[in-house]
């Protein structure tokens, strides 16, 4: 990968504050969010709890010297770090009792689809372990993520990103709808907004998620993109704008 240190690269470390150590083609399987569902998420205390008022508009645009793929690659394994991290903050929580299916808001339930091709409904925790191994085996893969001088990104690059961040909001969107509360117990929930609005900020600006991906989520993040410091940047060409529609 090429080296090129940038200001923007190191705001990626705004979440290593926390010091816990915790431990598919696949499609969603939505069914209709019941009207009484409480999302504690979304009240306005903790909508605007945050850990940082960076410019995320600013923060994820492509440095001059680096080109697309490399940021991308920088970006999917950071992601993929402090996804992780988050929910082993969460992870004593999530078991398979607790947890018997791998589900996000509105009761949309994750599958995971194997090597085969066979689709299966595995737990909460057993769904973030295949997922975090995953992804790890495809970071860790020479000829997907080259780290060495002169090898170059596969053609699939890009796709390959975009399967990786859609598995990130799964457990994403998981925390919220299920151990929201320990978030908040453990003060963290400023963290994980301002991780989840870095995060579709990023796929934003890349083209890396289509609306019906983060549609679980969207009454959050449109919400939390209205917090962010700068009211005219929802106005640049650079915003989020299919973000923001109501």
């Amino acid at each position: 990968m090429i080296e090129c240190h940038s200001k923007k690269t190191n705001m990626m470390g705004i979440f290593t504050v926390l010091k816990w150590k915790g431990r598919r083609k696949d499609k969603d399987s939505p069914t209709p969010p019941p009207h009484d569902e409480y999302r504690q998420y979304l009240e306005a205390q903790f909508v605007q709890e945050r850990i940082t008022d960076t410019d995320f508009h600013s923060l994820v645009s492509l440095p001059e010297c680096l080109d697309r793929n490399e940021w991308l690659a920088t970006h999917a394994v950071s992601f993929f770090n402090h996804v992780n991290l988050m929910y082993s903050v969460v992870s004593e929580f999530c078991t398979n009792e607790t947890c018997a299916t791998m589900t996000g808001p509105g009761n949309v339930q994750f599958c995971w689809t194997d090597d085969r091709g066979k689709r299966g409904k595995e737990t909460g925790p057993q769904y973030v372990d295949l997922v975090t191994l995953h992804i790890q085996k495809i970071i860790s893969d020479e000829s997907t993520f080259p780290t060495k001088f002169g090898h170059q990104f596969p053609p699939t690059f890009e796709a390959t990103v975009k399967k990786i961040h859609k598995y990130l909001l799964h457990i994403i969107a998981h925390i919220y709808h299920v151990h929201y509360k320990e978030l908040l117990a453990l003060n963290l929930n400023g963290h994980m907004n301002s991780l989840f609005t870095h995060f579709m900020v990023f796929n934003s600006r890349f083209d890396l998620m289509e609306e019906k991906d983060y549609e679980m989520l969207n009454e959050l993040l449109k919400a939390l993109i209205k917090q962010l410091p700068d009211p005219n940047q929802n106005e640049r060409g650079d915003a989020p704008q299919q973000m923001l529609r109501t």
